[in-house]
C-alpha cells in the first residue's frame, strides 16, 4: 500500500499499523516549468512565482527505530551521495526534530537512511524531498495523529520547497515557494536531465540574479498564463517554447558551460530545454518516450553532461511504499 500527502487528505492515527520499527518512503525530484523571481523580501527571501512538476527521478529515504540515546543517525548513499550531509544539518534531519518538537516528543532516536538518485545542489530539490519523506515517514513510524494539513506547515518551516515534496503533480508554488495550489495538467510529459559535473549553491545563485537585475542585465515579470493554458492541453510542442527560468541567466553566468548543454540539447531536437531551479541540472522536453529516449542516448554520446537519464512527469507526492 502506498500512502502519500493528498489536498485536503487527512491520515488519521487508526490508520497506522502499532509495532513498525522503520517507514520505507520514496519521493521524487522536481523540474519547475517557470520560475519568476521578485524582489528580496524583509526575511532575505525572495518572493517567487513557479509551476512546480514532480517527475520520476527519485530518492529513496527509510526511518526505523535507534537505540535509546543514539539521536539522529544519518546514512547516505546511492549514486548522488556525495558532498550530502550527515549531521543535523541535513534537511532530514531537521524535518524529524520539527515533528517531534510540533507532537511535543522528546529529542527522537531515529535512524534515516537515504539513497540518493537526485543530483545534490542540481537544481531539482533533493534535499526538500528527503525532509518531506523524512516527515511522512516518521509520523507514520511515531503513529502520529497529525493531519495533512498540519504536516504541510511544519514542512514550510523547514524548506521552501518542502510542501511541493509533499504533494507532487504539477502545482502553483508563491510565496517563497511553499504556498502550493494544483495545476490542472493533462497527460504525460516526458524529460531528458543532463546532469552536470559539480554543484551550484542556490544562495549564491540568488545573490549572481540580484546583482544581474541590479546592473540591468535582466528583466523582472512576466505571464504564466501561456504555460497554464498549454498544460491543461497537455500539448508538449505547445509547453516546450514557453518554458522560462528567472534564475537561468544567473546559473549561466556563474556555470558558463551550461550553455552548451542547452545548445546540444536544442540542436538534437528537444522541444525546451531550461535550467532546473537554480542550477545547474538542465532539463529537456521531448514530444514523447521514444524520442525522449533517443534524444537521452544521443546527449549522452556527445559528453557534454556527466549523465543523462530519463525521466516522466507529473508523478506522485512522497508516499510511503513499505
Amino acid at each position: 500500500m502506498t500512502q502519500g500527502v493528498g489536498s485536503g487528505t487527512q491520515l488519521p492515527a487508526t490508520d497506522y499499523c502499532p509495532g513498525v520499527t522503520a517507514v520505507h518512503v520514496r519521493v521524487p525530484a522536481k523540474v519547475n516549468l517557470s520560475l519568476r523571481v521578485g524582489p528580496v523580501r524583509p526575511d532575505n527571501f525572495h518572493d517567487v512565482t513557479t509551476i512546480f512538476h514532480a517527475i520520476s527521478l527519485t530518492d529513496d529515504v527509510t526511518v526505523s527505530e535507534g537505540t535509546q540515546g543514539s539521536g539522529r543517525t544519518l546514512s547516505i548513499t546511492g549514486s548522488s551521495s556525495s558532498g550530502v550531509p550527515a549531521d543535523d544539518s541535513n534537511l532530514a534531519a531537521q524535518a524529524a526534530r520539527a515533528l517531534a518538537t510540533h507532537a511535543g516528543l522528546p529529542d527522537p532516536d531515529v535512524v534515516i537512511d537515504i539513497v540518493k538518485s537526485i543530483p545534490v545542489a542540481g537544481g531539482m530539490a533533493g534535499g526538500s524531498a528527503n525532509a518531506a519523506a523524512a516527515l511522512i515517514a516518521c509520523r507514520r513510524l511515531w503513529r502520529l495523529d497529525v493531519s495533512d494539513a498540519a504536516l504541510r506547515e511544519i514542512a514550510a518551516a523547514v524548506g521552501s520547497d518542502v510542501v511541493f515534496a509533499l504533494v507532487g503533480g504539477t502545482a502553483r508554488g508563491t510565496g517563497r515557494g511553499e504556498m502550493v495550489t494544483p495545476v490542472l495538467a493533462a497527460g504525460d510529459l516526458h524529460w531528458v536531465i543532463a546532469l552536470s559535473e559539480g554543484e551550484l549553491s542556490t544562495p549564491r545563485v540568488y545573490a549572481e540574479w540580484d546583482r544581474l537585475v541590479e546592473s540591468g542585465h535582466v528583466s523582472v515579470g512576466g505571464d504564466d498564463a501561456p504555460l497554464l493554458a498549454a498544460l491543461r492541453t497537455g500539448e508538449p510542442r505547445d509547453i516546450g517554447p514557453l518554458l522560462v527560468n528567472d534564475l537561468q541567466s544567473a546559473a549561466l553566468s556563474l556555470r558558463p558551460s551550461l550553455h552548451a548543454v542547452l545548445e546540444v540539447g536544442a540542436e538534437l531536437g528537444a522541444l525546451g530545454g531550461i535550467v532546473s531551479g537554480s542550477g545547474p541540472t538542465c532539463a529537456f522536453l521531448a514530444s514523447g518516450r521514444d524520442a525522449a529516449i533517443a534524444l537521452a542516448a544521443e546527449m549522452a554520446g556527445t559528453g557534454v553532461a556527466r549523465a543523462v537519464r530519463y525521466a516522466t512527469g507529473p508523478t506522485v507526492g512522497a508516499r510511503i511504499i513499505a
